[in-house]
């Protein structure tokens, strides 16, 4: 979807709607253990939670979610810790 996205210059949520639209089977893609450990380790060098989804090919809230399911603290927008 991110692929496409690029290619046709469009959002990679106007991808998925058109695909789920004409009933194309899509598959999640998740991060895998290793992929986790290095957007741990790219997290807490200071990359925004974009840049790491970017980095490895997922949406920030994968990210996000994957760092919460370690017990990983997370910061705010102005890169304060979150409460």
């Amino acid at each position: 979807m991110y692929e496409l996205g690029t290619r046709f210059g469009i959002e990679r949520r106007t991808v998925s709607n058109i695909l789920k639209r004409h009933d194309v089977p899509m598959r999640r893609r998740g991060l895998s253990p290793e992929q986790v450990d290095d957007a741990i380790h790219l997290y807490n060098l200071g990359w925004s939670l974009a840049r790491v989804g970017e980095h490895l090919g997922v949406d920030h809230t994968t990210v996000l979610t994957k760092l919460r399911e370690r017990g990983i603290p997370t910061r705010d927008t102005h890169g304060r810790p979150r409460s």
